[in-house]
């Protein structure tokens, strides 16, 4: 999994190293050697893991897809950012808090009726 792009779509095969890398940031964390430009990339899909040939000469916006699942591999990458935040439903309508429908219970549970006299029935 690649720390620098959170939705990565396709890998992509260093032309220098013939290693599999998600961005080209992994590839200069990794090696020792600077990544060779080519106009002939190889991908290999994450979501039906083949692998394909783009030549980026001749690139089209039909290219942007996975040629055997129709995937888009080409999106906007999303990076990790630095946030705050409370996961889970929001509570507030506009300004003001829903009110809580649920019944309160009562503390006391019994299997007796507590409104009836059964104390001639006591030993």
């Amino acid at each position: 999994m690649c720390k620098h792009v959170l939705n990565v779509q396709a890998s992509i095969r260093a032309p220098c190293c013939k290693l599999w890398f998600d961005c080209a940031e992994c590839h200069g964390e990794i090696s020792d050697h600077p990544l060779r430009k080519t106009t002939e990339m190889v991908f290999g899909c994450k979501k039906c893991k083949k692998v394909f040939r783009k030549d980026m000469d001749h690139f089209e916006e039909e290219d942007e897809y996975c040629p055997h699942c129709d995937n888009k591999y080409i999106v906007e990458a999303k990076t990790p950012q630095m946030a705050i935040s409370v996961e889970g439903h929001d509570e507030r309508m506009g300004e003001r808090f829903e009110k809580d429908m649920r019944l309160k219970e009562d503390t006391l549970k019994t299997v007796f009726d507590m409104n009836s006299d059964i104390s001639h029935r006591m030993g």
